[in-house]
């Protein structure tokens, strides 16, 4: 503590003294003491006997003059604590020794320093001295002597300057506040506050110019905007906020640990009143920097919409030099059959048997089964045609008896190709994939206005109450605009939607081509290559879009209650990536939308409940790894038949058993030495042990973060399927065209970067706030952006590259008759 006496006349003093005395009216203990600052005063007093001190100092204009009150009492009684009252110009402060603090479950603790800054005399406009004077008085009700100590000093660094470092130390019964004006040319400023020890537990609080200053660990919440601290704190001030363009950071150290996420000391359980003053002091720094200015917003935004947009120029380059190059084609006589190479003639013996329309992709079929006439076709509106009709449904194939036992001869062939799973009309199976897309629009919108109106009432609430605790942002680099808190972390999620929509415009404009070469009928778009159905493609452009949107949610207040915002579209996304890459090479036996969703469904429901149980409940885990392992195999069994496995029998309840019985007594001991489906043999024995992993790790660590465990589940089994999809494409002599090639390298290489951004942990609402602030980070891009912005970019960049991947992938195939690719 340092301080000065004020000189000041002796005459004034006597008459400030005298008047006093005059008002006190007289008797033991009325008539002040004059004091003198920096002087150490000691006494005793009781209920007969009060002390009264009177300080008076001279104030210059402009200048902010703060006093500081030391007390001490050895006394631990507290039936007959020392009351010690500090009255001044335009306030009284008071408080007691020892002075009691109330943790946690009614735990008390005692203290028998105490010093409180007094509220400061506000700069007057006059352009003389002022004179003031503070009175403290110490009394107590005990019959008996209680002594105590008194210490009254002014403080010469009560107020912080700009990028110029402070250390003080502070305690539960000794906070501290200063004061802190705006320069001329600042409007925001950042407060950064470190210390070198976690504990104990702290608050920073910013608060306005108003008497009194809460600065107890009781009342610091009453007033302002606070956070709780370990060992960094950040806190965004804005001019515009503070009328009188200053205000006061006030530093409280709490009784206890447990806001900060440290455990009550074991030598204070129970209810016995202690002191443990020393145990309880922590070293702080402050420093306050200017924020960033208006026209760093506008670079943001510049480069956040224009980064994205070059993908926009990018895409029309390639459309134009791939337009040129069909004119060219068509001018030599060349042009590829993706773009009509020809009408439907007799003359082509893929269609010379196929009535007109009867079912797309149909072939000779002596080149699939030997001759045996495996479709009764019927007379239906030409192939190139999308009218949708009430009496079309997909039962118009399935329902009929001798299609579904041509189903189980051809689905459990040794050596499958496309064109034995791609019979049902096209019509039929287009609309089929085009529910997709409706139905994701419908849980987009519904899902997504709660989660807009829940966000801007959490973000409403911290604006109120100033409790920042409730938000784990990175406060480092947290860039206020309007309203909200991190302006900066909901604006870099504008590429998801950006590249979302471009997304599904490349897949408008391939849909067109297609629509065109379909009404021309177009042999090769019939019968060569694979199936164009976009429903799924639209679907995963508007999952891309909504996943930006609910992450910009989730960062308007990201915390424990809404992760599961920032994740649902996740599951949905790589979920639709798995069902479009199984579609391609069966696009007549893939899971409807109805049924896909109930399952995105149930794996979000799962998500929630892991969040809220997956922590210390070890019966959830057990379920769940159960489901996830029974999961596995159920689909697994799925994809080995095709889709034709049956565990109903006809006769009997005990047909299930029947069935498991005979499929393995047939393909585990008759053909023991070789599956009969190799290749997804083996694909299915790696998805199992990766799953079956998975569960285990999750049965045996418990990870906390259980949604992101789901997601690594979901994105595993993805790159896992896409892997094995690459390897077999390459083992069946198919070739990969430059662009899908291209897209598979950047996708790889901007997937690897965004990565190493995503594992930057810069907070984590699994800890406390104030444990979360530790992992805090600087901005590393424009000043504006930190590592978690430069993760939504670039993963936004890896999902459209991932996206054109799965849609170029097979564009080599769009010459290759489809009884001649084959399905794996």
């Amino acid at each position: 503590m340092a301080g000065r006496a004020a000189p000041a006349p002796a005459a004034l003093l006597c008459a400030l003294l005298w008047a006093a005395a005059a008002a006190a009216g007289g008797g033991p203990g009325d008539n002040p003491a004059p004091g003198a600052f920096g002087r150490v005063y000691r006494g005793a007093v009781n209920i007969s006997a009060e002390r009264v001190y009177a300080f008076a100092y001279r104030s210059e204009p402009g200048q902010v003059d703060a006093v500081r009150v030391y007390v001490n009492s050895s006394s631990e009684n507290l039936q007959y604590p020392v009351l010690f009252v500090v009255r001044q110009q335009k306030g009284v402060l008071s408080w007691q020794v020892p002075l009691i603090f109330r943790g946690l479950y009614q735990r008390t603790y005692n203290y028998q320093e105490v010093s409180r800054t007094l509220c400061p005399s506000e700069p007057t406009p006059e352009t003389r001295p002022s004179d003031q004077i503070i009175f403290v008085d110490v009394a107590s009700m005990a019959p008996f002597n209680i002594a105590y100590e008194l210490l009254v000093t002014r403080l010469e660094n009560f107020q912080l300057e700009t990028n110029k470092a402070f250390n003080f130390t502070a305690s539960p019964s000794q906070p501290q506040y200063f004061l802190y004006k705006f320069p001329q040319d600042v409007d925001s400023v950042i407060i950064n506050v470190v210390s070198d020890a976690a504990y104990p537990c702290s608050v920073v609080s910013v608060q306005d110019i108003v008497c009194p200053v809460y600065d107890l660990d009781h009342n610091v919440e009453f007033n302002g905007v606070y956070q709780s601290m370990t060992k960094q704190a950040a806190i965004t001030v804005q001019r515009k906020d503070f009328p009188g363009e200053q205000f006061f950071v006030v530093f409280v150290i709490k009784p206890e640990d447990y806001a900060c996420g440290g455990s009550v000391p074991s030598s204070i359980h129970g209810n016995v009143n202690r002191t443990w003053n020393l145990q309880r002091t922590k070293n702080l720094q402050v420093t306050i920097v200017p924020s960033i200015k208006k026209s760093v917003y506008v670079q943001a935004m510049f480069f956040s919409f224009l980064s994205f947009l070059s993908f926009y120029l990018g895409s029309v380059v390639v459309a134009f030099v791939h337009y040129i190059r069909v004119q060219r084609k068509a001018s030599a006589g060349r042009l590829s059959p993706e773009h009509g190479s020809g009408m439907m003639t007799s003359s082509h013996p893929i269609s010379a048997s196929t009535p007109e329309g009867s079912s797309y992709g149909a072939i000779d079929e002596s080149s699939s089964s030997g001759g045996r006439q495996l479709s009764s076709p019927e007379r239906r509106p030409p192939a190139g045609s999308d009218t949708d009709s009430s009496v079309e449904e997909e039962s118009d194939f399935d329902t009929m008896p001798e299609i579904e036992s041509d189903k189980n001869i051809i689905r459990t062939k040794v050596f499958l190709y496309l064109s034995d799973l791609s019979r049902k009309d096209r019509r039929i199976v287009s609309k089929k994939y085009k529910i997709y897309f409706w139905n994701i629009i419908t849980i987009a919108v519904f899902y997504a206005l709660p989660v807009i109106q829940l966000v801007i009432t959490y973000q409403t609430v911290v604006n109120v109450t100033g409790n920042q605790d409730i938000c784990y942002y990175n406060f480092l680099c947290a860039h206020p605009l309007g309203v909200l808190s991190a302006f900066n972390n909901i604006l870099s999620n504008v590429g998801h939607m950006m590249l979302g929509f471009l997304f599904l415009l490349i897949v408008l404009r391939r849909d067109i081509l297609h629509r065109r070469a379909m009404e021309m009928k177009d042999i090769y778009t019939l019968d060569y290559g694979i199936p164009k159905h976009f429903g799924l493609f639209y679907a995963m452009g508007i999952a891309l879009m909504m996943e930006g949107v609910l992450s910009a949610c989730y960062h308007v207040c990201p915390n424990y209650s809404n992760f599961q915002f920032d994740t649902s579209f996740m599951y949905m996304i790589a979920g639709l990536c798995m069902l479009k890459l199984y579609q391609t090479r069966h696009p007549d036996i893939n899971a409807s939308a109805y049924s896909a969703y109930a399952s995105f469904a149930v794996v979000i429901s799962l998500a929630v409940l892991g969040v809220v149980f997956g922590k210390n409940d070890m019966w959830f885990w057990v379920i769940f790894s159960m489901i996830h392992v029974l999961a596995s195999l159920a689909l697994s069994t799925q994809i080995y038949y095709m889709g034709r496995f049956k565990i109903d029998g006809p006769d009997s309840d005990l047909g299930i058993f029947r069935r498991a019985v005979m499929v393995l007594y047939t393909d585990c001991i008759q053909q023991c030495s070789r599956p009969m489906y190799m290749d997804r043999m083996v694909l299915l024995i790696v998805g199992n042990v990766v799953n079956w992993s998975f569960a285990i790790f999750g049965l045996v660590y418990r990870p906390r973060d259980f949604a992101s465990y789901i997601l690594g589940i979901f994105i595993c089994n993805l790159l896992l399927y896409l892997a094995f999809y690459i390897i077999m494409k390459l083992r069946s002599s198919e070739r990969l065209l430059p662009i899908p090639m291209f897209c598979i390298v950047a996708t790889a290489v901007v997937w690897a970067a965004a990565l190493y951004f995503f594992f930057q942990t810069l907070s984590s609402w699994e800890e406390t706030p104030a444990e979360s602030r530790q992992k805090n980070r600087p901005c590393i891009l424009l000043g504006f952006f930190d590592d978690h912005d430069v993760w939504h970019f670039l993963s936004a960049a890896a999902l459209f590259f991932s996206f054109l991947v799965l849609l170029t992938l097979d564009d080599d195939l769009d010459t290759v008759r489809r009884d001649k690719i084959p399905v794996f």
